[in-house]
């Protein structure tokens, strides 16, 4: 089972710079899709339905903002849109698809680097979220939640952890929050499980030649439940190609989707 993840920084950029040919080329069962900024009136059919997916949106209400997606080989047994809560699902961060006792989530977490009253709203979510999470590892089904979460949770996920730890995505509060989402939650960041190397990112700012100079971060995951972690084997981040300022994110399963 191979599990694409990817922060787009709008779809329609993504598919100018050449993304879809390169999906096509990937054998991936499931896509997930992070701020594709579109309304899925706004896709024609190659971007809203690539040639063998089942294609899933959750937009968010503001044009040209945030919004999930989901692609799918098999067809889902049930498609969840949004968390139940109102304000963050205008602005379509979650969406979920099962199959049999899977559930594949593309989950987009908000950024706080814009303002004190967004970072506000994001650890407001992280707050909500955790219960959430809880709830999911009291079940029986496995879970992959593939996203952007916006924060790097150690040292080794970003380049310059000394003059970041004041700024939003790398503040103690929210590595802490990142300990409790895989120690006492007992979730698993499926890349470390294969990949313990430094130097791995999927984010590079646009600014001060990051990408040439690889100064990047680490916010880009497949966290999966516990059950899944033996099955984890192969991960990689391509950079060969940018679609946009992350990089996809691959990681195959010894399992079946």
């Amino acid at each position: 089972m191979r599990i694409i993840s990817l922060n787009a920084n709008g779809i329609r950029s993504a598919a100018r710079k050449g993304f879809f040919p390169w999906l096509a080329r990937q054998g991936a069962d499931v896509v997930c899709l992070q701020e594709t900024k579109s309304q899925e009136h706004q896709l024609n059919d190659e971007l809203l339905r690539p040639a063998g997916y089942f294609a899933y949106y959750h937009d968010a209400e503001k044009k040209g903002y945030s919004g999930v997606a989901l692609y799918c080989r098999r067809e889902p047994d049930q498609v969840t849109m949004g968390l139940g809560w109102p304000d963050m699902d205008r602005e379509g961060r979650f969406i979920q698809a099962d199959f049999g006792s899977l559930s594949v989530i593309s989950l987009y977490l908000p950024s706080g680097s814009s303002s004190e009253d967004r970072q506000a709203v994001k650890f407001d979510f992280l707050e909500r979220f955790t219960p959430v999470l809880k709830e999911f590892r009291c079940g029986k089904r496995e879970y992959v939640i593939c996203g952007d979460w916006n924060i790097a949770h150690t040292k080794l996920d970003i380049k310059n952890w000394r003059g970041n730890q004041k700024n939003s995505g790398f503040l103690p509060e929210e590595r802490a929050w990142m300990d409790q989402l895989f120690v006492p939650l007992g979730f698993v960041d499926a890349f470390r499980v294969v990949n313990q190397e430094a130097d791995q990112y999927t984010w590079w700012s646009n600014r001060g030649q990051a990408w040439a100079k690889n100064v990047g971060w680490r916010i880009d995951y497949q966290v999966i439940t516990p059950g899944l972690k033996d099955r984890v084997r192969m991960v990689s981040i391509y950079k060969d190609e940018r679609f946009s300022d992350h990089a996809p994110l691959t990681i195959d399963y010894d399992c079946e989707l």
